[in-house]
């Protein structure tokens, strides 16, 4: 059974102050970074999502693009790694212990994630209200894998979005495993983010 990939390059990076899968870190675009990745852990084709050179259109929200590129890769493609342009610095042996767990076949997804190190504290209108208990949270990452045919059904389950394509799954009663993820595959969101990501790298 087959190994694809899906790059999510369509975001509009409102908050980047542009699309940011075309910005380039060490002189490649992000989007080709994410591609690199997905096939240096075996995936095979991958699909890129956005207004790249060989891209798709993508939806009007993320899980709208996944959907996109899910749909386009070949019928025999039984696996799917996604991942987010706007992390390049994800590495290749994280992407391949994703796969790794994925393709033992027990479970319908995989996310890399970290412990929270932070103190996480609910505010409202300026003032803290709450200090959340943070036994049991952890960050998630991509690259994220999938069963496909699980990510597929709980896509077309309902249209409610989600922050990640793995809790949809998991909101349809799917089977989500951990694998530990990296603190340097750190996402780009702000301008000032492409600073430090170009420092780490």
């Amino acid at each position: 059974m087959n190994l694809g990939g899906v790059v999510v390059a369509a975001g509009s990076g409102e908050r980047f102050g542009g699309p940011k899968a075309l910005v380039e870190v060490g002189g490649v675009p992000m989007w080709r970074l994410a591609a690199d990745l997905l096939e240096s852990a075996g995936a095979a084709p991958v699909v890129v999502v956005g207004d790249v050179p060989g891209g798709i259109p993508g939806g009007r929200r993320r899980r709208d693009s996944v959907a996109a590129g899910v749909a386009a890769l070949p019928d025999d493609v039984a696996w799917v790694l996604v991942h987010d342009a706007a992390r390049p610095l994800a590495t290749t042996a994280l992407a391949r212990r994703v796969a790794g767990r994925l393709l033992e076949g027990d479970v319908d997804a995989v996310v890399p994630v970290i412990p929270v190190r932070d103190t996480l504290k609910r505010v409202e209108g300026g003032r803290v209200v709450e200090t959340a208990d943070r036994t049991g949270l952890a960050a998630v990452q991509t690259p994220q894998g999938f069963r496909r045919a699980a990510l597929a059904a709980a896509q077309a389950a309902d249209d409610r979005d989600a922050s990640d394509d793995a809790a949809l799954v998991e909101r349809h009663g799917g089977v989500v495993a951990t694998v530990p993820g990296d603190p340097a595959n750190l996402k780009v969101t702000y301008p000032e983010d492409l600073a430090l990501v170009e420092a780490l790298r």
